[in-house]
């Protein structure tokens, strides 16, 4: 029985051979980030992370853009929204909103299965806090990305300074969060931002699905502790992650999908794993 997808107002999801397609899904605005969508995304992400049959998921955008960043109608709502006659209240429901802002791009890094992000048009401003919680990026020739907050008299909160430093030098992440100026597909390869840049969107599409299956056809056990111990191994020592990984072999290792893989080297046949 194949498992139910989850049906949401601003997100598309789609799942075949292991791989669970999360489309932003409103391309009339450039899939700009409005209350909805927020929500949508830990909706969708702990959806994937719960469901067996999914074994990787990709992160794409409807239309002629990737995403272009928080809308700006959610933005100006936010003095409202917060508004109380003790100003210390009000900065407190601020941070509450912050934080929880912040956890919806966090389910995306939390999920288990690993998250490829397809990214054409623009990528701007919520959309660099977005892709930078995925495990790749790729591009397709015409896509441009902006750390756009600066231009909007703000400091991004969302993840994409805490982040971007770890994927690119620190120099670099340092200039684009400074001035906000764009930069293409290529340049964000050779920063190394993104993994890999295709001449088209159907390109990209087709890459990076095929990668994807790639992925889906390996041990799931395997996969799933493996971005354990490169997620665990980015904020720990050397030491803590060596332990860390012994800790988690010493329970894993001797699975049946290592079983089905050594017995399919043997017989020289592709492995079958279950979810």
């Amino acid at each position: 029985m194949s498992p139910t997808v989850p049906q949401l107002s601003t997100i598309a999801v789609t799942l075949a051979e292991g791989v669970a397609e999360i489309r932003l899904d409103r391309p009339d605005k450039s899939n700009a980030m409005n209350e909805p969508l927020w929500q949508e995304l830990r909706e969708a992400f702990r959806w994937a992370d719960a469901t067996a049959a999914v074994r990787v998921a990709v992160l794409c955008g409807a239309g002629r853009n990737f995403c272009s960043g928080i809308d700006l109608a959610m933005l100006m709502g936010i003095a409202p929204r917060i508004a109380h006659r003790d100003a210390a209240r009000s900065r407190e429901a601020l941070r509450r909103l912050i934080l929880d802002l912040q956890d919806c791009l966090t389910s995306v890094e939390r999920c288990r299965k690993p998250v490829l992000a397809a990214i054409h048009g623009a990528c701007v401003g919520g959309a660099i806090d977005l892709v930078t919680c995925c495990d790749m990026r790729y591009a397709s020739a015409e896509a441009l990305f902006s750390v756009r907050e600066v231009d909007v008299g703000m400091a991004a909160d969302v993840g994409t300074l805490q982040r971007l430093p770890r994927l690119v030098p620190d120099g670099i992440a340092r200039e684009l969060a400074y001035t906000g100026r764009n930069f293409d597909a290529e340049e964000a390869r050779r920063i190394g931002l993104v993994n890999r840049v295709f001449d088209t969107p159907e390109a990209l599409a087709a890459g990076v699905g095929e990668l994807a299956r790639t992925i889906a056809a390996k041990s799931p056990l395997a996969i799933r502790g493996i971005k354990r111990m490169l997620d665990y191994g980015r904020d720990h020592s050397v030491s803590d992650g060596l332990e860390h990984v012994a800790t988690w072999n010493a329970s894993m290792l001797l699975s049946d999908d290592l079983r089905e893989a050594m017995t399919a080297m043997r017989e020289k046949r592709a492995p079958h794993f279950d979810d």
